[in-house]
């Protein structure tokens, strides 16, 4: 995709690549650092009220997707600057806005110090992230894709989407080291190293960057003096683009970043919040097979430049349905065996006349209500039944008592043990198995998508057209989904439920991408 003229040389490619790699990782580092610490409850009880955990860590998802939220603003902003002024630059602005946004999540004081203070200050602080965010991917993949050379470009912009999961993987390293060496005061205070650790990170990105040259595409553009005057409006104006930004928000945008989000946040809360597995054994499964699932994500960029872009991403997401549920039975019978063991043995049923629990009420309309409350803050599963009455039932023996008390008296003699678990070895080399698929369902789909959407644009309106329609994918239907699952899975008491949004806009995403996606590579030309 490189202009006409001298192709860069393989160091030049390795310094665009790195350079450009390297901030995606730290500005990803940067958004995901609240997810994985939402992921231990610390986020939601320092921030929001402390009475009711379950609705703290609710708050702690939502204000996660809130960043996602603003994500379109950002492309939106700076995706007109990267049309009118230049690829380099742009993203210069938005990793310093992010990493200065992180570093102050980190001084935010607690909600028992400064009252309702303390979440306003990180709803804005998460807005700046999301802004900046909905910049920084658009800026860095097409940097990359307008520098390589003819028939490369998957392979060249798959490491910028291998940097999305060197983001989460990072976040994850950090914040088990800083854990390590401040064990004393993590709760205290020790978890907000990793925020201001940022800063560092910032230094290093911004002196990397600064070496870079401008886009030659970008520059060729402006010197023949054929930028776009209003790239916003050009993006929904230019002929055939409508079905373009369609086709790149509900097709590839939507659907790619709900299998991600699934394979590392969803598995990541689901090992420590239903299945009661140690939180720093669930991290380092979790980081573990997101760092031997990069492969994938290289494979398949690279792949698709022999095949095209277009097949990877449908084959992804049809084997995505056929796999999703049984990938986490899977991890779900591996995670916490003497666990599973009981919920199999001995169930859980609440019978009740319109039984219901509010996870957002601060107190329960009724006693049914009160008792899946606290089922749902124990995250053991349970099924509900329409009775007359109020009946709970653990393994078919009634439960008499159903204060707090009783209720977990009765889960101890059922053989319910939630204290917090180490998975044996063989369960977490089958867990780990187990997500690698997931990774590679996501690389299928992921890979390809940097080069891709560099293609089905023009180059005018590239950075504008391209981070527009993703962002408000990625923000929308990927960023909500750990709120929107987290929230299923507690009002149905069903550990697994929260999948249905995942298989839901995956198989919107597949219809759309196969039915208007048009191939944007051309397949080789045979021997001979």
């Amino acid at each position: 995709m490189a202009a006409a003229g001298k192709e860069p040389s393989a160091q030049e490619m390795r310094q665009v690549i790195g350079a450009s790699s390297l901030g995606t990782i730290f500005e990803w580092y940067d958004f995901f650092i609240w997810g994985t610490l939402t992921t231990t409850g610390i986020l939601g009880r320092t921030f929001f009220p402390a009475d009711n955990p379950v609705l703290g860590d609710l708050l702690a998802w939502a204000t996660f997707a809130v960043g996602f939220g603003f994500r379109p603003l950002g492309a939106i902003l700076f995706g007109f600057l990267g049309d009118r002024l230049g690829r380099k630059y742009t993203f210069l602005v938005t990793i310093t806005l992010m990493g200065l946004a992180t570093a102050g999540i980190g001084l935010v004081p607690s909600y028992a110090a400064i009252g309702v203070a303390a979440p306003v200050l990180i709803l804005l602080l998460r807005i700046a992230q999301g802004l900046a965010l909905g910049g920084e991917y658009g800026g860095a993949a097409i940097y990359v894709a307008e520098h390589s050379p003819g028939g490369r470009a998957g392979f060249h912009t798959s490491f910028i989407q291998a940097s999305v999961v060197g983001g989460f993987i990072l976040s994850l390293m950090v914040v088990l080291l800083f854990k390590l060496a401040l064990a004393d005061v993590w709760d205290a205070w020790g978890w907000r190293a990793p925020f201001v650790f940022s800063v560092v990170l910032l230094a290093i990105s911004l002196w990397m960057r600064l070496r870079l040259s401008e886009s030659p595409v970008f520059k060729q553009m402006k010197e023949a003096g054929e930028t776009a005057r209003n790239p916003f409006v050009e993006s929904f104006t230019y002929p055939g683009n409508w079905k373009r930004l369609l086709v790149a928000l509900f097709g590839i945008a939507a659907g790619l970043t709900v299998i991600w989000y699934t394979a590392m946040f969803s598995v990541l809360s689901f090992l420590q919040q239903q299945m009661h597995v140690d939180s720093t054994a669930a991290q380092l499964i979790c980081g573990g097979s997101a760092l031997g699932g990069l492969v994938f994500f290289i494979f398949f960029g690279s792949l698709s430049d022999r095949i095209g872009r277009k097949k990877p991403i449908v084959w992804g997401y049809a084997l995505t349905l056929v796999l999703l549920f049984p990938v986490f039975w899977v991890i779900g019978s591996q995670a916490n065996p003497a666990l599973a063991a009981a919920s199999a043995r001995a169930p859980v049923v609440v019978s009740g006349p319109e039984c219901a629990y509010d996870p957002f009420a601060s107190k329960q309309r009724d006693e049914c209500g009160s008792v899946l409350e606290f089922f749902a803050k124990k995250g053991v599963a349970y099924t509900k039944a329409e009775a007359s009455a109020i009946d709970v039932t653990v393994g078919g023996t009634t439960v008499r008592d159903t204060s707090p008390e009783g209720l977990g008296a009765a889960l101890a003699a059922a053989g319910y043990d939630l204290k917090p678990v180490i998975p044996p070895a063989r369960s977490i080399a089958i867990m780990v198995g187990a997500i690698l698929v997931l990774m590679a369902l996501s690389g299928a789909t992921y890979g390809p998508v940097a080069a891709l959407l560099s293609e089905m644009f023009p180059p005018r309106i590239r950075y504008s057209s391209m981070s527009i329609p993703y962002h408000i994918g990625t923000g929308y239907f990927g960023g909500f989904l750990p709120f929107i699952s987290q929230s299923i899975v507690v009002k149905t008491g069903d550990p697994y439920s929260g999948l249905w949004y995942t298989m839901a806009v995956v198989a919107l995403a597949l219809v759309v991408t196969a039915w208007g996606l048009k191939e944007t590579v051309a397949p080789p030309r045979a021997a001979g």
